[in-house]
């Protein structure tokens, strides 16, 4: 796929129409009748639990990479976190991001940051994603597992719920906070790794494409912006690889380790050849 073919790909209103609600809900929670600190806590602490745990932690490392093991209900859990993010059913996630990084800033590869910040950045899901056809093909360890099955046909209306949960305890601004805007805010902070980590930084390893390591996005993103770490190692659970490299996310995988909860860890023992 070329630019000018990608362009041409038919565009996804019901994704499109999605996004515009969501961005546009989330302004009104800057009223005065909608805004409290509690709020912006609860926000933060979501944020931290459905794309830190649930997309970083769950869907990234643990499942897309097997870069460690956990005990089921445990994977569950982490699972059932990211579907909070409402990015998609985890089968859909997983599939996509293992095409990924098979096909890295190739004419196939979904959100090719050759075909500019944009794009790569959110400009892709706006219009059908042929790479969709080859799910199948990339999760076959988990499509018949049921509870990645329901959470994969129900992410929707599980949003749906929780955001009637989060009105039912505090009101209005525990939806608005708690729903569109840690939406917004796990939503940008997911595709930073997508487009950021694709232009700005630096590289450390000659991983076949144009991955970057950029510590504003590593910051956000609880460590995935150490981004051509990662590539050049994909199935590293710590993509921090310099000490000063803060990776929250093997922080949190080195916690459950001291608690019995993770093992089998995968992790670079020397530098590669390829280093620059």
């Amino acid at each position: 796929m070329t630019i000018a073919s990608s362009t041409k790909l038919p565009l996804d209103w019901e994704v499109i129409i999605f996004m515009v609600f969501i961005h546009v809900a989330s302004l009104f929670a800057f009223l005065p009748s909608t805004f409290s600190w509690s709020a912006v806590g609860l926000a933060i602490f979501l944020h931290w639990v459905t794309g830190g745990l649930g997309v970083t932690l769950g869907w990234h490392r643990l499942v897309t990479h097997r870069s460690f093991q956990t005990p089921k209900w445990l994977e569950y859990f982490l699972v059932f976190c990211g579907t909070l993010s409402l990015q998609g059913g985890p089968i859909w996630w997983v599939g996509l991001h293992r095409h990924h990084h098979l096909y890295s800033d190739q004419d196939v590869d979904h959100h090719d940051s050759c075909k500019g910040f944009w794009w790569s950045h959110m400009g892709w899901m706006m219009r059908d994603v042929p790479a969709e056809a080859e799910i199948p093909r990339f999760t076959k360890d988990i499509a018949d597992d049921r509870f990645y099955q329901f959470l994969d046909k129900y992410f929707f209306q599980i949003q749906v719920a929780f955001a009637i949960l989060l009105f039912a305890i505090g009101g209005l601004p525990f939806l608005f906070w708690g729903v569109f805007v840690r939406l917004v805010l796990v939503y940008h902070t997911t595709w930073f790794v997508n487009s950021a980590t694709h232009k700005f930084g630096y590289r450390t390893y000659e991983s076949g494409d144009r991955s970057t390591n950029c510590w504003w996005v590593a910051l956000l993103a609880y460590g995935e912006g150490w981004h051509n770490n990662h590539h050049a190692f994909q199935y590293s659970a710590r993509h921090g690889l310099k000490w000063w490299e803060i990776d929250a996310t093997w922080m949190m995988i080195q916690v459950l380790q001291k608690l019995g909860l993770a093992w089998k860890i995968k992790l670079i023992e020397e530098p590669a050849s390829g280093a620059q």
